[in-house]
């Protein structure tokens, strides 16, 4: 009878602490943000741009575009033909094909009968148990003023879901990197049907625990009720990760277009501005740069958010935690003022304690949810 109650009791502890444990998690589901402008998938042409590689590892990034195209099509997507998208990138001489700027999606719809561009980053790719993808993608429509008409992104190990007796793993990487783009294009299929953009309910600290920067100032000059265009700048990579920066950008453009508050500017044309204004920023954005950039952008701007990588690390193998630190700024236009600064930190077995239930294998969806938080709070008020 003593042995009954004791197993009992410690079983009782054991799942209340789970759920405590569970309760504090906010799951990274796919973000997408749609424009509204057509009724589906088939109403749009689309070119879909070859893979911009920014993993820093040989990857069949052609395969990965190939499988996308299967993915659209069966979904019932008309895409633009390879050889007239390479006629047009040869004509054009256009080898970047991680952004686009004004003028290419100027000569977009002047030469080519196409709406959007389909723009794909691989961010991660390993083949090594177990195998590991990453990647992020936006719709960009195509004209003279592109907007970006949906983005999502997705970080998978084959280890997420092990289950009982291992029946979960993914051994393979083909089966991971099918799983990967089929959540994407399913992401953006749905976004092209809905009718509107989807808003973030806007939880306060409680709401992002775990994501949450460590540190953060908001001025009140930040209003919950205004929906504000912003620019993102690229950010400063202080880590030993390879473009870890880029990638940065991208998570803030997924979350700040997701969250249904900002109008966010397609990172080609500010990337496109900075280079045309000579703009270096070796130290981040001052205020001088920023008054230059609000007055020289093709797009107007109320906010410029920049922001530095400190660490972006993904792990090898079985064993082992991603880690992600970074800080972000942002300036208003019209007060001239700093209105948010935060400190983010976090690793993905921070917070685990039972049969890694929580665990996060990659620094993608680890900086996916520590950027949702940052987007969020900025023009969440405390109660909302």
């Amino acid at each position: 009878m003593k042995l009954s109650i004791s197993f009992s009791s410690k079983t009782v502890c054991f799942v209340i602490a789970c759920l405590v444990c569970l309760s504090g998690l906010q799951p990274v589901t796919g973000t997408a943000a749609a424009a509204g402008h057509k009724k589906d998938i088939s109403g749009y042409l689309i070119a879909v741009l070859p893979i911009d590689n920014l993993s820093g590892t040989r990857a069949p990034v052609k395969d990965i575009r190939q499988l996308m195209l299967k993915q659209l099509t069966v979904r019932g997507g008309r895409v633009l033909d390879d050889s007239a998208l390479e006629g047009f990138m040869a004509a054009r001489r256009m080898r970047y094909t991680g952004a686009m700027d004004l003028e290419t999606s100027r000569m977009f719809s002047r030469e080519t009968p196409v709406d959007a561009v389909l723009i794909t980053s691989l961010e991660l790719y390993d083949e090594i148990y177990p195998p590991k993808i990453a990647l992020i993608s936006r719709l960009v429509s195509v004209g003279e003023k592109p907007e970006v008409l949906w983005t999502d992104g997705i970080g998978l190990s084959g280890d997420d879901s092990p289950g009982i007796l291992g029946l979960g793993l993914i051994n393979e990487q083909g089966l991971l990197l099918e799983k990967a783009v089929r959540h994407l294009m399913v992401s953006l299929e749905d976004s092209l049907s809905a009718a509107s953009e989807g808003v973030a309910s806007g939880h306060w600290l409680s709401g992002w625990g775990r994501y949450g920067p460590k540190t953060f100032y908001r001025s009140p000059v930040l209003s919950p009720e205004t929906k504000y265009t912003i620019a993102i700048m690229p950010f400063l990579n202080r880590s030993e990760r390879k473009y870890a920066g880029d990638i940065m950008v991208l998570h803030f453009l997924r979350q700040l277009k997701g969250s249904g508050r900002f109008n966010v500017i397609e990172p080609g044309i500010v990337r496109d501005d900075l280079l045309g204004f000579r703009i270096i920023m070796n130290e981040g954005i001052s205020f001088a740069d920023a008054s230059l950039i609000f007055s020289t952008i093709e797009a107007d701007a109320d906010l410029i958010l920049s922001g530095t990588v400190i660490d972006y690390q993904d792990y090898h193998g079985p064993e082992g935690a991603p880690k992600v630190d970074f800080s972000v700024q942002v300036i208003e236009r019209k007060s001239a003022e700093v209105v948010w600064t935060s400190k983010s930190y976090n690793t993905g077995n921070e917070g685990v304690y039972f049969f890694d239930m929580g665990r996060i294998n990659t620094a993608h969806t680890l900086a996916s949810g520590m950027a949702e938080a940052v987007a969020g709070m900025m023009t969440a008020g405390p109660g909302n």
